[in-house]
């Protein structure tokens, strides 16, 4: 019988960056957006706060851009500040690489099991899957999953009692299925 996992998002995550006014390396984004407009061109950031003295930092998500090349529904969820979008574009490999950021996800999920009726079966067969592009290891949510410790699985991974079509060793933010076998 197939079991559905999700590693589901509870906040936005934190942004890697150095602050200009203190020694922290992390700021809080809250899902702020700030637009301001240049005649027929459009500026758009994502506001984040530092974790150690409060100082605004600014994520750039349009620069310059001409008006009529914005998406009208975009604008509109940027002048919402619709916290969703936040974490759309937080999440966009051109976003982060413009910005020099790094996203740290430390806290800020959860695994959803669906309840422990997976715990006492000789086999599970679980597919898991990502409500967000959440580096994990597999192996963790594994472990966390059936109230195994990691050493214990990687044991049952060495015994060939817990197998996938994935790697279980590395990170991965992508949906993946795998079979245990006690």
């Amino acid at each position: 019988m197939l079991t559905h996992w999700a590693v589901m998002p509870t906040r936005l995550p934190l942004v890697r960056r150095r602050c200009h006014a203190c020694a922290s390396g992390t700021f809080r984004p809250h899902g702020k957006f700030r637009v301001n407009a240049h005649h027929k061109l459009l500026d758009a950031w994502l506001l984040a706060l530092c974790t150690g003295c409060g100082d605004t930092t600014k994520v750039t998500i349009l620069e310059r851009a001409h008006v009529r090349s914005v998406r009208p529904g975009l604008l509109d969820r940027m002048h919402a500040n619709d916290p969703a979008l936040a974490g759309e574009l937080l999440q966009d490999g051109v976003v982060q690489r413009r910005n020099h950021i790094a996203l740290d996800w430390t806290g800020a999920w959860r695994l959803d099991t669906g309840g422990a009726d997976h715990l006492d079966r000789e086999v599970a067969e679980v597919a898991v899957r990502f409500a967000a592009r959440v580096p994990v290891r597999p192996l963790r949510l594994v472990a966390d999953g059936f109230g195994l410790s990691r050493a214990e699985t990687e044991r049952l991974l060495a015994e060939g009692k817990l197998v996938s079509p994935v790697r279980l060793t590395g990170r991965t933010s992508t949906d993946f299925g795998f079979l245990l076998k006690r």
